[in-house]
């Protein structure tokens, strides 16, 4: 599994997290994408690789600025067996 977290400015409401994540979902076949307008994030992730030059096209598509974006390996959290 991919993380991928990208850097998006001008995201100013509830709105515009979710056409950022609906645009995302239907560009590229993510497990899950979250946008926060407060971090100025947007994080994927994924079991594929994505194009990170179709990414940043897709979301400066919607009017908003894409900075950074960092990819790296993520394995999912689990219970950490404490019973």
């Amino acid at each position: 599994m991919l993380k991928y977290t990208v850097e998006v400015s001008g995201m100013m409401c509830g709105m515009c997290e979710s056409h950022t994540n609906d645009a995302i979902r239907k560009a590229f076949p993510v497990k899950k994408v979250t946008s926060s307008r407060a971090k100025s994030l947007t994080e994927i992730l994924t079991e594929n690789e994505l194009d990170q030059e179709l990414l940043r096209k897709t979301i400066s598509e919607l009017g908003y600025d894409v900075g950074e974006i960092k990819k790296e390996n993520y394995q999912k959290k689990g219970f950490l067996g404490l019973f």
